[in-house]
């Protein structure tokens, strides 16, 4: 009991609260691509939430309002969003296939690990500096590879140019990222089993 309460104490904070809204974008930006027909609208909303992804943990350190709930609900915000965004360009043919299907491979591989970790007892891992801003230029990446599919001329080339200027360095932060993150793994793996091994000793 006292671990769930733990995880869900200060739960009414800005940074969840702008979490949540996040979260909230990310159908947002579907129905305006496949059903209103309004890609602007959805690469404006998308650099939006891309430069979104660094406020709430900003304020959290600025306002002393970090939370155990937080350090779950932000990193799970800004995966959803980038997966939710990534298969929406990938539907709608605006991002190159070989980009997208290494930014879905990583995440597919970094939620079975995280899952399969739970399940065997790691303590959480904190999200790597090399992890956050790698999403954060694939968050940025994302409007400039739809912009440059529905504009043409020099506005089409600067917009291909911006979006590869964050692609490269996003797939490079994020596989690095995922390097980082096996002896992390292993740690937290250990020291979750240990935890769990002396609170059983405990009468």
């Amino acid at each position: 009991m006292a671990s769930t309460t733990g995880v869900f104490d200060r739960v009414w904070t800005w940074p969840n609260l702008i979490s949540v809204l996040r979260l909230a974008c990310a159908p947002v930006v579907w129905w305006l691509l496949f059903v209103a027909d309004a890609p602007w609208p959805a690469a404006l909303l998308l650099g939006a939430l891309g430069a979104s992804d660094w406020i709430d943990g900003w304020i959290a350190r600025r306002f002393d309002q970090g939370s155990e709930l937080g350090k779950i609900l932000d990193p799970t915000a800004d995966r959803i969003l980038l997966l939710s965004g990534v298969l929406a360009l990938l539907i709608d043919g605006s991002m190159p296939l070989w980009y997208g299907g290494l930014i879905l491979a990583r995440e597919v591989v970094i939620t079975v690990v995280t899952v399969g970790l739970a399940a065997a007892g790691a303590r959480r891992i904190d999200v790597l500096w090399a992890g956050k801003a790698g999403t954060l230029a694939t968050m940025f990446s994302l409007p400039a590879f739809l912009g440059a599919a529905i504009s043409d001329g020099w506005f089409r080339d600067l917009n291909l140019l911006v979006a590869y200027g964050f692609a490269i360095p996003a797939l490079v932060l994020s596989y690095y990222a995922a390097v980082r993150y096996v002896p992390e793994a292993r740690r937290a793996l250990r020291e979750g089993r240990a935890e769990r091994a002396a609170a059983g000793e405990r009468p």
